[in-house]
């Protein structure tokens, strides 16, 4: 399902944790229900050792327009067509307690501006697998590989748009193993009832092998019990 329907030029300070925390939100709540005071909660960066403060903070950027979540800016999501808006935190921890793995999908140069690891941290700790997208920005996709979470690229000029998708639609990825052994790199997506394809965006030999490991974390492991 889809975590969040992005615009174009969405750049990792859009996605990652920085600035002040809110007193009403998702890690605002984790910090009171642990006895810190609303004067003690300071900055994302100076948490930024905290995954769970970090998480409830990403995709949470005042300025940020989910198009699932119309009229309003900020961290924000439905998770049903004229659904109630929700927290993306919050909709991503039922999601997750439901199993479902999530995507988000957006416009071109996704990811852009300074490299930020928690960028990627984050979206992937959201439960997020697969990240549709019209183009991208260099680093960002590799960092998004390196978490283990899926860059695929929309072909021939296609948009969320011209494809006619909601947001609401339960979306399946086909030939990902495929697409990557034979070096096509061209996958299906299926999307309710539509179907279009896409090109997935693991460009090098060994971002393959840190994809197949499940993220660069993983693969070191592995390659340590070796």
């Amino acid at each position: 399902r889809v975590l969040a329907m992005l615009g174009d030029s969405i750049t990792t300070d859009h996605i990652s944790p920085a600035g002040n925390i809110a007193k009403d939100s998702p890690a605002a709540r984790f910090l009171m229900e642990r006895g810190v005071k609303p004067a003690d909660f300071n900055s994302y960066g100076s948490r930024r050792g905290n995954d769970d403060v970090m998480v409830r903070g990403t995709l949470a950027n005042i300025r940020l327009r989910n198009e699932l979540a119309p009229g309003v800016e900020g961290g924000y999501t439905t998770m049903t067509a004229g659904g109630e808006k929700t927290a993306i935190f919050d909709a991503s921890a039922q999601y997750l307690a439901a199993g479902t793995p999530l995507l988000i999908v957006a416009g071109k140069e996704y990811g852009s501006g300074s490299s930020r690891d928690w960028a990627a941290k984050g979206v992937a700790l959201l439960g997020v697998k697969v990240v549709i997208a019209e183009s991208y920005e260099r680093i960002h996709r590799s960092n998004l590989v390196g978490m283990g979470v899926l860059p695929l690229e929309l072909l021939n000029g296609a948009t969320r748009q011209s494809l006619g998708l909601t947001g609401f639609e339960t979306f399946s990825v086909e030939g990902v193993s495929d697409a990557i052994a034979s070096g096509s790199k061209t996958v299906t997506v299926r999307a309710g009832a539509l179907s279009f394809q896409a090109q997935v965006r693991i460009d090098t030999p060994r971002e393959v092998e840190y994809y197949r490991s499940g993220g660069i974390l993983p693969y070191v492991l592995r390659q340590l019990a070796k």
